[in-house]
């Protein structure tokens, strides 16, 4: 292992999209369950003088084990798994993209943050194009309280030929907001991270991995929450009741529900965001290693 020459700054583009692929699948199985309950907690009903259906995260998930068994916090769990491979390793892809058009290797020596997060803003691009139906077709499953749809392709053929294309890619361009902001944060806090957790050597530990990871993806979280709660509003609600996207879902949240809504979920997300993506970054990067170790064999 201490011989393989993995790259710092930029790296190969096919070994890059097939590293980023195996990180996303470690992050779908380590942290879907925390996922449904953000949805379920930020797509809630709210009645004025009524109490909330879940008045936590934890009350969310006992009441989500007591009626549906463990397997409900996994409910949903085939869209983002068998659409994970491809959009992850796109993401990473755009990642590596745009460090051809905003970094040099002084970016990542010297830690120059802002064209690396430019960099990571990229990978938005490329990705959104699958997130954006398959976090339609989670959120509608992850919320579904009864046996609408048998499974998420049938969700997914239902939506299509209920609504077409725009029904199954809405929050399209909600979604590319999101992962844009959510992606110079990520990728710029890891390569920080990173870099600081190094030993003289250069080498980072797997506990440094893990560590970096983790601190990514609760910072990439706290700056996309509000667009997401926006976002999974939007593609959960009835045809036809927010006519101007997220504009319509941003005006009827302020005025109904205040503010402090477009946090709503930050528990959950903020327990998840750590293990889930450490569990990512730890498999990008020994994905990648293993990559560079075969190819120098």
């Amino acid at each position: 292992d201490a011989e393989v020459v993995v790259p710092t700054g930029q790296k190969g583009f096919l070994e890059t999209t097939l590293a980023g692929g195996v990180g996303g699948a470690c992050l779908v199985l380590s942290g879907h369950p925390l996922d449904t309950i953000k949805v379920r907690m930020q797509t809630m009903q709210i009645v004025k003088g009524q109490a909330p259906m879940y008045s936590s995260a934890f009350d969310c998930a006992r009441q989500t084990v007591q009626r549906e068994g463990f397997r409900g916090l996994y409910k949903g769990v085939a869209a983002p798994l068998s659409a994970v491979t491809p959009m992850y390793a796109l993401c990473f892809f755009g990642y590596e993209f745009g460090k051809r058009i905003f970094t040099t290797e002084e970016s990542y020596r010297e830690l120059h943050l802002l064209p690396i997060a430019a960099a990571g803003a990229t990978s938005a691009v490329f990705s959104t194009p699958i997130q954006a139906p398959q976090e339609r077709v989670k959120c509608v499953m992850q919320v579904q309280q009864t046996a609408k749809y048998s499974g998420t392709v049938d969700c997914a053929k239902t939506l299509l030929k209920e609504g077409g294309a725009s029904s199954l890619f809405r929050g399209f361009w909600a979604t590319m907001a999101r992962d844009g902001l959510a992606s110079a944060f990520y990728f710029s806090t890891y390569e920080f991270c990173k870099k600081k957790f190094a030993g003289a050597d250069g080498t980072v530990t797997p506990v440094g991995t893990l560590t970096a990871g983790g601190i990514a993806g609760m910072l990439n979280w706290l700056f996309a929450i509000p667009i997401d709660t926006l976002k999974s509003k939007l593609q959960v609600a009835p045809d036809g009741k927010y006519p101007h996207g997220i504009r319509s879902v941003f005006v009827d949240v302020m005025k109904n529900e205040g503010a402090s809504a477009l946090f709503r979920g930050l528990g959950p997300i903020m327990l998840r965001a750590f293990p889930a993506n450490a569990a990512c970054f730890l498999g990008y990067e020994t994905a990648i290693k293993v990559i560079y170790w075969v190819k120098s064999g």
